[in-house]
This record gives structure tokens, C-alpha cells and sequence, in this order.
């Protein structure tokens, strides 16, 4: 095996810094479907007004867009050189 070779075997594709950033958005994107779990009725002929809570309508949908954009900094932000 020449030298070459082993210097790309070594090699990441992405940096350190990198794959902590894309943790972060894993997480965002993770809690803001956690968030938007539940919220149904124990009884099928009863509504529950909780399924269009604030939680569920607006925050855990911003938490996975935030999430999202997090994660395509990641994939595109360029390694110190």
C-alpha cells in the first residue's frame, strides 16, 4: 500500500467541529418531534383542544426547521485550513 492511499483511508470526510454541529441539530430535530408527540384524546368521541397547543403548532415545527438549517450549516461549512 502506498503512502497516498493510507493518507485517504485516514481521512474524514468532514472535520471535528463538523460532526459536534450536526449532533446539534440531531438533537434539535430530535426534541422537536418529542415535543410533537401525544396529545390525543383518551375517549375517540371526545376532542381534545391540547392537540393545537402552542407546543404542538408552532414550537416543535420551528424546533425541526432551526434543526434542519443546523444540520445544512454543518454539511456545508468549510474546514479551517
Amino acid at each position: 500500500m502506498s503512502k497516498k492511499q493510507s493518507q485517504n483511508q485516514d481521512k474524514f470526510l468532514f472535520e471535528k467541529e463538523n460532526y459536534k454541529i450536526m449532533l446539534i441539530g440531531l438533537a434539535l430535530i430530535a426534541i422537536g418531534f418529542i415535543l410533537m408527540a401525544g396529545g390525543g384524546s383518551e375517549d375517540p368521541n371526545k376532542f381534545n383542544e391540547a392537540l393545537y397547543s402552542f407546543r404542538r403548532i408552532r414550537l416543535a415545527p420551528t424546533l425541526i426547521l432551526i434543526g434542519i438549517a443546523v444540520e445544512i450549516y454543518a454539511i456545508l461549512k468549510n474546514p479551517k485550513k
